[in-house]
């Protein structure tokens, strides 16, 4: 249970640096997402039920996250393409049992309008901002805001940060600080990140204890949008080889999704 734990905290921390995976989503889908937003919007009355099964994914999280940082980078640069059709296979292995969760308490006429709107109009942002493509100067007022984009892809599932910073070109300069350990990125976005959590966390787990089927229906419509919008279309089949390969990509990536809910579910029998 540990190791499936720390790999899940891995992929984690992995998906929160990917263009269009939200951190936040991932925790959705591996079912400790409630007691995640829980620890975060009251430390001193969660922090003893659920640091025991939250330890092993926040260590995952901190080695995927950081431990990770400039391999993805590299691969990202050098094949962005398989890279990015890997996770896209993982998400879509993973959706059944988003969905299951979802449905937990029941599912309404609302519910589905939620999924719809959610999905629509995260669509419209993500082309919105591809658009636009506006570029800034990083600097240690910009690093806090990738802080604070970092720590709301972690409280709004489907709300990727690195979606948002990458037509910013903030997306790299943060990456590539975070690989290399920089304390003039660390801090400030490390900071920013703190504040995000104080302000937010509670509001969000105060709305899924009120609106739980509308805000996971919601959810689920923010996967889909964010998922299709970063699928190399464009380039998927730009040859045989590539097509093959990205295609690969993609059953890899849904069977390791797969293979850890089975995983986790078998383990959850047992106890």
């Amino acid at each position: 249970m540990f190791l499936i734990q720390m790999l899940q905290g891995m992929l984690i921390g992995l998906g929160s640096v990917l263009p269009g995976i939200s951190g936040g989503v991932l925790c959705v889908i591996f079912g400790i997402y409630k007691p995640v937003m829980e620890l975060l919007s009251n430390p001193r009355k969660y922090f003893l039920v659920h640091i025991r099964k939250l330890f092993p994914v926040i260590l995952g999280i901190g080695v995927g996250f950081l431990g990770v940082a400039n391999i993805l980078a590299f691969f990202l640069e050098k094949y962005p393409n398989p890279s990015v059709c890997l996770f896209v296979g993982l998400i879509a292995g993973m959706l059944p049992s988003l969905m299951q969760e979802a449905g937990k308490e029941g599912r309404t006429k609302g519910s589905w309008i939620a999924l719809m709107i959610s999905a629509v109009v995260i669509f419209a942002v993500l082309a919105a901002l591809e658009i636009l493509s506006v570029k800034l100067v990083p600097n240690v007022g910009w690093y806090g805001f990738c802080g604070v984009c970092l720590a709301l892809s972690v409280i709004v599932p489907g709300m990727s940060f690195s979606t948002l910073l990458m037509p910013l070109g903030l997306y790299t300069p943060f990456i590539e600080g975070l690989g290399h350990l920089d304390m003039s990125v660390i801090l400030p976005g490390g900071i920013g990140a703190l504040v995000t959590v104080v302000c937010f966390a509670k509001l969000m787990d105060a709305l899924l204890k009120k609106y739980y089927s509308y805000v996971f229906h919601a959810i689920v419509g923010v996967v889909i949008a964010a998922t299709i919008m970063i699928i190399p279309f464009g380039s998927f089949a730009s040859s045989l080889g590539s097509m093959i390969t990205n295609v690969l990509c993609l059953g890899i990536g849904a069977a390791c999704s797969l293979l850890l809910n089975r995983g986790e579910k078998e383990e959850e029998a047992l106890q």
